[in-house]
């Protein structure tokens, strides 16, 4: 007697049938997927998005200085950005969708100093 791969509730009809609804085959499904480990993209991905959020929480005002030490051990990775801006100094603010940072040494401690994306940046 076979039994549904999800729930083992006994399997009624086609010989072949492997769940005994589509919720319990959903449900299967979505337990592997979350048991596998997270692919290239989805790492990425989840790494923007904490890195915008961080970003956001910390730029309240449009602009503002905040210690590396402090976004780094919040899981901040600058090493992902989104796009950059070159201002006309030719310095490069680095971008999280809209929320940018570009790294200055101040007082021998290294800070990020972080803007908000303007019109005038296109």
């Amino acid at each position: 007697m076979k039994v549904c791969l999800y729930c083992d509730e006994k399997l009624e009809g086609r010989t072949d049938k492997v769940f005994c609804n589509p919720s319990c085959k959903s449900a299967h499904h979505y337990k592997l997927s979350q048991d596998k480990e997270a692919n290239l993209y989805n790492r990425i991905d989840n790494q923007l998005k904490l890195n915008r959020r961080i970003l956001k929480n910390f730029n309240k005002s449009g602009k503002a200085t905040v210690r590396k030490e402090i976004l780094l051990n919040e899981g901040f990775n600058p090493k992902y950005f989104t796009n950059y801006w070159k201002n006309s100094k030719n310095e490069v603010y680095l971008f999280c969708y809209e929320f940018g940072f570009i790294e200055r040494k101040e007082n021998n401690r290294v800070k990020y100093v972080l803007i908000h994306w303007q019109e005038y940046m296109k």
